[in-house]
């Protein structure tokens, strides 16, 4: 579930359930739709999860794909990792596990106003046994697993070391590396100290080679924090826990907004400081958006962990907080003074962005592993690549949506005037006053077909233009497969005008000086990442964008299925009886008035169904991949690509008097979701709003 359908879908409805029913309901629904054939697809799909490899980093010596993790506790039964897999992530934490199982019914209460939530048990787990077998079957995923140790609850630090000899021996063959959770047990801090000494020289004997952390609990103060550094320095790193355990009690409180933040920022600097540059540190709680992680990366972090962001921020967190990531890995790669602008996408100055770009580039907000001015970053090149020439591809397809527009154009002139072409009229058999004489409504109804297919068509160039310009030009993967899918659809309809037989030698002709334009387009396309900053918080712009976004993929879903179903309709029944109504005639009559009349209608239905089909294609790819923060022109493709076939439905509909609501019940829904989205997500894409550091809580 994307952020879009999140906010305005599940979220409403799942938090009017308890925390526990909602959890297991949501890691049950998307765990099964990983399992299925094609679900994994379907979730990278939707939310176009795929990373950059300039993300790719380490973790205590462990290749990760990106420094966004998985905290063990959002999913303690491996429900949805499968799922989870594909969100964005570089890594994914097991734990706490101990020895036996720890089941709990107990409940999970959230915390809305502090985005908080609190575990009644925080030892909740399946066992070492359970957890071994289902790593043994495989997890349907490659992510490495970094696994939490824990003792059992109650257990002496004599108890513990052997119920951790038994962990490890059982999870070695499985863990990309462990964590070792002793901290918050109750025990006094030189007892617990000699624990973990103890229970890493079992770990390095037994699992020598795989990286050791130590987990520092949420509620540890800073004072015992400085006294364990020396322990510390012995392990390869340091995990910053995410949960605050209640003294005397086994509940656990995650998350906790601004002052969570705060603590942890504070923590992962001190111990930056202290333990120098090669360990690893893992920053697990406070991060609900981008600007989160990238503060604590800033600080020192090696990376981050998400357990209350997912269920507080969406399931697009991962995704957003990597662009940010990435974004300041490409700035952080050019060396500039302070008075040089960066390279802009449009060749604007990065100076004359808004505040939050400002931000997102400034050095103190680049991550520790980014250079300092003047320096080469070691993930990127030395410089951006430049924008390939017209004609290298991105020109090509420029020139097909122009050709669509034209072609659009001329169509609707000769189906406002004319409608028949001579080759038409030599089909049927017929002329046009034959025709009147038979039917005065028969050719008004086959002007309806082609204007709103010449609308259509429009509709289509422009947003084939408007994603050459602004996406293949500059590398951006999401309107290369945008526009790509779009074109195979829409040439391939073309053999839907043969199924009764009708050979159309315009829309031939067209097809002919188009397709090499395709072809051209295809040679040499590089993807790169966006030159743009991304939007850094989860303000209230940012929430009502989801809305919007929410409006157009639902708008492109619903001229998706209504495209297929002209199209069938097309090629089998060819009428729907609100189309005989308004004809006033029947199908047999029709036929055996001329037996070409019935094929030229199909030909023209079918061929306006895999044009709107076409169309679909792009507005759905176009409002799940593209909507971020100052792409004004998604926006204003938006708008003009959706006026001509607006246009053409509604008004040769109430000139030709064909004005059956029932039939037009679908173009008003679609209007009305085309409207919202524009509104919605007006402020978000071109308006200045989307700075607004008001937090949206909900």
């Amino acid at each position: 579930m994307p952020d879009w359908s999140y906010h305005t879908l599940f979220k409403p409805l799942l938090f009017q359930l308890s925390g526990r029913r909602a959890r297991d309901l949501t890691l049950h629904a998307i765990g099964e739709l990983s399992r299925i054939p094609g679900g994994t697809f379907v979730i990278r799909t939707m939310g176009h999860m795929e990373m950059s490899p300039l993300l790719a980093s380490e973790l205590a010596g462990v290749p990760i794909a990106c420094p966004v993790g998985l905290s063990g506790g959002l999913d303690p039964h491996g429900t949805a990792h499968k799922a989870l897999a594909q969100f964005g992530l570089g890594f994914i934490e097991l734990g706490p596990v101990t020895v036996r199982a720890v089941n709990s019914h107990a409940s999970i209460t959230r915390m809305a106003n502090e985005e908080a939530i609190v575990y009644s048990d925080g030892y909740e787990n399946d066992g070492a046994d359970a957890i071994a077998a289902r790593l043994r079957k495989g997890m349907g995923h490659r992510l490495p697993h970094f696994v939490r140790l824990r003792p059992m609850p109650g257990s002496s630090p004599r108890e513990a070391i052997k119920e951790q000899r038994e962990l490890i021996f059982n999870l070695t063959p499985y863990a990309a590396g462990f964590t070792l959770d002793g901290l918050a047990e109750g025990w006094p801090l030189d007892e617990a100290l000699a624990y973990l000494a103890e229970v890493r020289q079992l770990a390095e004997a037994a699992a020598p080679g795989r990286p050791l952390l130590v987990y520092v609990p949420q509620e540890l103060p800073v004072g015992e924090l400085r006294a364990i550094l020396d322990t510390a320095r012995s392990f390869s790193g340091v995990v910053l826990g995410d949960a605050q355990r209640e003294p005397g009690t086994r509940r656990e409180r995650v998350g906790g907004g601004a002052s969570l933040l705060s603590a942890q920022l504070s923590k992962v600097r001190l111990l930056r400081e202290s333990l120098g540059e090669r360990s690893a540190i893992v920053a697990a709680g406070g991060v609900h958006q981008p600007e989160d992680a990238c503060a604590l990366l800033a600080a020192g972090a090696t990376s981050v962990m998400l357990h209350s962001g997912l269920v507080y921020a969406g399931p697009g967190l991962p995704k957003r907080i990597n662009e940010a990531i990435l974004y300041d890995r490409i700035t952080a790669s050019v060396a500039f003074t302070d008075n040089e602008a960066l390279p802009y996408e449009g060749g604007v100055d990065a100076n004359e962005q808004d505040s939050n770009a400002k931000t997102a580039v400034d050095k103190s907000s680049f991550p520790s592993t980014a250079p300092q001015r003047g320096e080469i970053s070691p993930f990127v090149p030395l410089s951006l690549p430049p924008s390939p020439s017209f004609w290298a591809n991105w020109g090509w397809m420029s020139l097909l949506g122009l050709g669509m527009m034209i072609g659009g154009v001329l169509a609707w002139l000769i189906a406002a005037t004319t409608v028949l072409l001579p080759y038409d009229e030599d089909f049927l058999g017929k002329s046009r006053s034959e025709i009147i004489r038979f039917n005065t409504h028969l050719l008004h109804f086959m002007s309806h077909d082609r204007i709103t297919l010449a609308g259509t068509m429009i509709s289509i160039g422009i947003f084939y233009y408007q994603l050459a310009h602004h996406g293949l030009r500059y590398g951006l993967h999401w309107a290369r497969t945008a526009v790509i899918s779009s074109c195979v659809v829409g040439f391939s309809s073309f053999f839907l005008y043969l199924g009764y037989g009708y050979f159309d030698p315009l829309h031939a002709a067209v097809a002919v000086v188009l397709l090499p334009m395709l072809l051209l387009t295809l040679r040499g396309l590089k993807d790169y990442p966006s030159r743009k900053p991304p939007g850094l918080r989860n303000d209230r712009v940012w929430l009502r964008a989801q809305w919007g976004q929410c409006c157009f993929v639902i708008l492109g879903f619903g001229l998706g299925i209504g495209g297929l179903t002209i199209s069938f309709v097309g090629i089998t029944e060819v009428f729907v009886p609100s189309d005989l109504a308004y004809l006033g005639v029947t199908s047999s009559q029709l036929s055996a008035w001329s037996e070409a009349i019935v094929p030229l209608i199909a030909h023209d239905r079918a061929g306006f169904g895999g044009a709107l089909f076409s169309l679909a294609v792009a507005i759905t790819a176009s409002a799940l991949w593209g909507v971020n923060q100052g792409e004004g022109w998604l926006w204003w493709t938006f708008l003009w690509g959706g006026l001509p076939g607006f246009a053409a439905g509604l008004l040769v509909h109430a000139h030709i008097g064909y004005t059956d609501f029932v039939h037009l019940l679908p173009v008003y829904i679609a209007v009305m979701l085309y409207v919202g989205g524009l509104y919605l997500t007006y402020p978000f894409l071109v308006g200045k709003g989307g700075i607004s550091v008001t937090p949206a809580r909900s």
